[in-house]
Parts: structure tokens; sequence; C-alpha cells
């Protein structure tokens, strides 16, 4: 991979995680209403409509996110091979290209490889991810997510551990999902299915291989997860205060008129 497919390579997946982050929680915003509609809206949704909630769009992200990981990956290998044999020329230049060479050999079903897993994944994980964010900040500032005046520690250690919750939930599917996707039909398929990328994983490398790596993607987890509630709260604070001058500044206009 050439340095120009490399700075492209981290735009798409800094940009990527941008809409990927605005979506997850506009859907989740939707779905914890959705699947518990006796609670007044004037109230926050029920830690079973958040539960819910998160695992609805935990789902429905992996529509999306599992052909970009797909691309992340094969990306990563290929790199990783050049590395090892520095006189290797691949064809594949960029994520674009990588993607047309998996559609070309593979179809949709190449595209969508590993789709199972990575529900199986983001579901749950995503479910424990919005309630333990919403369970952890009202335990530190109870009242916080009907009047929404939790502090900026409380968003930040709450959206940390909502983080190391879901990775340490999601953590051996994680690791199943990515040899998985490892595999292309360029190459002899090492494993079959799901069930048979653990069993072999776990037979030669024992279940330590499941939980490798866990304590750096943790470390990652905790800050960037703070950040990221942090942001968004913050966000929708500062639209809840425009949007309630603007209406203030509406009721002046028209009782002066």
């Amino acid at each position: 991979m050439s340095i120009a497919a490399a700075v492209y390579y981290i735009w798409m997946e800094r940009n990527n995680r941008v809409f990927q982050n605005a979506m997850v929680f506009q859907i989740y915003a939707v779905l914890s209403r959705a699947f518990d509609r006796n609670v007044p809206a004037s109230d926050p949704p029920s830690y079973k409509g958040v539960a819910l909630g998160g695992f609805g769009t935990g789902a429905l992200q992996s529509l999306m996110l599992t052909p970009v990981e797909l691309v992340k990956i094969r990306l990563q290998l290929q790199q990783r091979n050049i590395l090892a044999n520095k006189n290797q020329i691949t064809s594949c230049k960029g994520p674009t290209d990588v993607a047309r060479s998996i559609f070309r050999q593979e179809g949709w079903r190449g595209i969508y490889r590993g789709l199972t897993i990575t529900v199986l994944r983001d579901a749950p994980a995503h479910g424990l991810y919005f309630w333990t964010y919403e369970y952890v900040r009202e335990q530190l500032h109870p009242g916080c997510r009907k009047n929404g005046q939790e502090s900026f520690r409380t968003m930040l250690i709450a959206g940390g551990l909502s983080g190391v919750a879901s990775w340490i939930c999601c953590y051996p599917l994680d690791v199943i999902k990515t040899r998985f996707q490892a595999q292309s039909q360029s190459t002899p398929l090492r494993y079959t299915g799901i069930v048979d990328c653990f069993r072999r994983s776990v037979k030669h490398e024992g279940y330590n291989v499941l939980w490798r790596g866990l304590g750096t993607a943790v470390a990652r987890a905790f800050v960037v997860n703070g950040a990221i509630f942090t942001a968004y709260e913050t966000a929708l604070r500062c639209l809840f205060i425009n949007n309630n001058n603007n209406n203030h500044a509406s009721i002046q206009t028209e009782n002066a008129l």
C-alpha cells in the first residue's frame, strides 16, 4: 500500500467513525423510545428501552459496518504481507480497489462475509453499551437522566465504563470475526464457518487467544467512549439551550405584537 493509499485509508477511517457514531446515536434515540412506548416523552427511556434500543442499533449498524471492516482487515493483511515480502507487488492500492476486488471475485456474499458474527458481536454489545452508560451516570449523579445536568466528570466516567463493558462483552467474538473475514477465495479457506473458526483457534492456541490484546482495547475504549459521550451530551445540551432561547425570543416577539 503506497503512502497516498495509507493517507486515504486513515482519512476514510476517521470519516467513517464520525458517520458511524452519528448514525448509531440517531438510531438509538429512535429505537429506545419505540421499544417502550409507555414512557412519557418528558421522561427518559426506561432501562428496558435503553437495552433493547441499543440491541437493535447494533444489529442495524452491522449492515453498514460489515463491508467496511472487511475492507479494513484485508488492507491490513495486505500491508502485513508487503512488509514480510518487500518485493511483492499488489494490485489493490486502496480501500475502493480492495472493495472492487472482493466484489469481483466473491460478489455480494463476499462483501458481506462475516455479517452473522458481526450482528452477534454488535447487537448485545450495544445493548450493554447504552445500558451501562445510562445506569452509571444515574448512579453517579441521581436525577441526571431526567434533568440532563450531569457533570463532565460523570459523562467521562459513564461513557468510559460503557465502552469497557461493551468491549469485554464482545471481544472474543471480535477475534473470531477478524480471523473469519481475513479469508478470501484467492487463497485456500482455512475456516468453513464461524464455529469451525472458534474450534480451530482454541484448539491450536488455547482460550487465551480469545482475550489477546484485551487490555489495550479496554484502555482505548475508556478514553474514546468517554470523549464520545461527553461530546454527544454537550452538543445536545447546547442545542437544547439554543432551541429554548429561540422559542423564548419568538414568544416575546409575539407578545410585543
